[in-house]
């Protein structure tokens, strides 16, 4: 096989490790009404999902093969292919009245399921055949062998600053399984909201969960939308979305924020903030942006409080790791908070960063002792790392890079790269002009390894995330039009096994993103189109020009 001859030719994306024609010459495979599928163990969920999904968008049937069937699809997992590829790793080949997917797992067979999908062209992604006289979809005579690069290959999505109904989440799932991602990291609390129903503190949501205005645009405009605004996540919504997302391979990541990004928590439960500073009391859910003062007092009272809403957390999500945020968290409060500097004191500890590497050490220890791991923004570094912690390395690669050499397992998805909130033109066009400039291109050519790293500490690189934060992005639409096609791109780098980045060849990129434009059609995705933003797109104003003398994340 050439390495991606055939895929490349069909436009998939992101773009197999190996693909070609079939060396016997021979035919492709025609689906039609007498095709069945031939789900043997392991295979149940995917046969499933294709007869839903494709079979929805063919209007095939895709019965259990039988005797009477005229071609077939064959789903198996198979040892060889798992001790070649490993479990997320498949193997396609299509052949005259034969299609056969194998499995390194089941979550490689789902992989493979999502190539053949895109071989049958854009209008399988559809919900309802465009023309239903039509029973018959081509397949290309191909053979694929295809593995991740990456074992994480992640999108945060912030639910705390605009919330997406349990309904959007479980398309974003659908989204994310179409481009090869398994990781789906939900930010689910801040000081803008508290959107997860813990039912021993029911004021997290009942009060936390709802501010009284929100700041339009960025947070030096004048703006404010006057009208309350909130949502949350009822245990069951989350029961959901977790099964849902298992289904399809991805792990549902919770983020509850400690010690800063507290005040929703504060506003629900005043005792939590630093009460011998301020009247925490008076303390609303904040209805604007930016880094918030009011964080977390370091007593006994909010530890046993977060251990509380973990254990109801530890029940709802199966992930191994678990979310504290741990970034962002101002000191000011404890450097003038006695009961701060009494703990100081009497823990020994160094400082202010020694106080919060503290709160961050405390949940470290006890998420190990229930099996879990601690993930956090590279904030966490300061004041010494907990032993067991993982790092998001979002302000670059330096947290990233310290933390990969002290033995650390590290998340790359630094801000300058994979921030996709952030605009994608300099041009006044952007709804938003918020953040780095970053292009299709740029994110294509993103290489989530620091190339500083030796073989040893690259190995503690567990993958990529690409980061999604919601202060402007009030809607489905909005957020659609900033993440895609972006987010491709970014598929493309955690899955593929590209060139360093300087020798991509984004134009063979964009070939194939001719196709996948239709995909996105068919899904329903309000994507940035390449020629710039439809004129409906376009937030003319306030909200559209730079703001003079502003930084670039403002």
């Amino acid at each position: 096989m050439n390495d991606t001859e055939g895929t490349t030719a069909h436009h998939v994306i992101p773009l197999p490790r190996r693909a070609g024609a079939r060396t016997d010459g021979g035919a492709g495979c025609l689906l039609d009404e007498g095709t069945g599928i031939e789900a043997q163990a392991g295979a149940g969920f995917v046969a499933q999902w294709l007869r839903a999904t494709v079979g929805a968008a063919t209007g095939l049937p895709l019965p259990p093969h039988h005797a009477g069937c005229t071609s077939r699809i064959l789903l198996r997992v198979t040892p060889e292919t798992g001790s070649g590829l490993g479990p997320e790793g498949y193997r396609l080949a299509i052949g005259e009245g034969l299609v056969t997917l194998e499995g390194g797992g089941e979550a490689g067979l789902f992989w493979g399921a999502q190539t053949l999908r895109q071989l049958l062209g854009p209008d399988a992604f559809r919900r309802a055949p465009l023309a239903p006289d039509v029973r018959a979809w081509a397949l290309p005579a191909l053979r694929v062998e295809d593995a991740p690069r990456f074992g994480w290959r992640g999108m945060m999505l912030d639910v705390a600053r605009h919330f997406t109904p349990k309904d959007g989440v479980l398309r974003w799932i659908d989204l994310l399984a179409a481009h090869k991602l398994n990781v789906l990291h939900l930010h689910l609390t801040d000081d803008q909201g508290w959107r997860i129903e813990i039912a021993r503190h029911p004021e997290l949501t009942r009060t936390g969960g709802w501010r009284e205005r929100t700041k339009l645009g960025h947070r030096a405009s004048p703006l404010w939308d006057e009208r309350p605004y909130g949502g949350y996540y009822t245990q069951d919504d989350i029961r959901e979305i977790v099964a849902y997302a298992a289904q399809r391979h991805i792990s549902v990541v919770p983020e509850i924020d400690i010690p800063g990004h507290a005040q929703a928590a504060i506003a629900a439960y005043p005792e939590l903030g630093n009460t011998d500073v301020i009247d925490t009391t008076s303390l609303k859910v904040w209805d604007t942006w930016g880094v918030n003062p009011n964080v977390l007092a370091p007593t006994d009272n909010t530890l046993r409080f977060y251990e509380e809403v973990l254990e109801e957390v530890l029940e709802l999500f199966p992930s191994p790791f678990v979310h504290i945020g741990g970034d962002e968290c101002p000191k000011d409060q404890w450097k003038a908070s006695a009961t701060a500097q009494a703990r100081i004191a009497e823990l020994g500890l160094d400082g202010e960063d020694g106080l919060q590497s503290w709160f961050i050490r405390h949940f470290d220890r006890w998420l190990a002792d229930r099996g879990r791991r601690l993930i956090g923004w590279d904030e966490i570094l300061e004041g010494g790392l907990a032993q067991g912690a993982t790092v998001a390395s979002w302000r670059g690669y330096a947290g990233g890079i310290a933390a990969a050499r002290a033995g650390h397992d590290v998340v790359i998805c630094p801000e300058q790269q994979v921030y996709l909130d952030h605009r994608q033109h300099a041009g006044p066009d952007e709804p938003v002009p918020l953040g780095f400039v970053r292009t299709l291109e740029d994110v294509y050519r993103f290489d989530p390894l620091p190339p500083q790293l030796t073989g040893r500490e690259a190995a503690h690189v567990l993958g990529t995330q690409a980061n999604v934060w919601t202060e402007v992005l009030e809607s489905r639409e909005r957020i659609d039009y900033q993440v895609f096609p972006r987010l491709a791109a970014f598929a493309e780098v955690a899955w593929s096994q590209l060139p360093p980045p300087q020798d991509r060849d984004y134009q063979e990129f964009t070939r194939r993103m001719t196709v996948h434009y239709r995909r996105l059609d068919a899904l329903g995705v309000a994507y940035r189109p390449p020629t710039g933003p439809l004129p409906w797109q376009k937030r003319p104003g306030l909200l559209g020009r730079p703001i003079e003398g502003a930084p670039p994340n403002v």
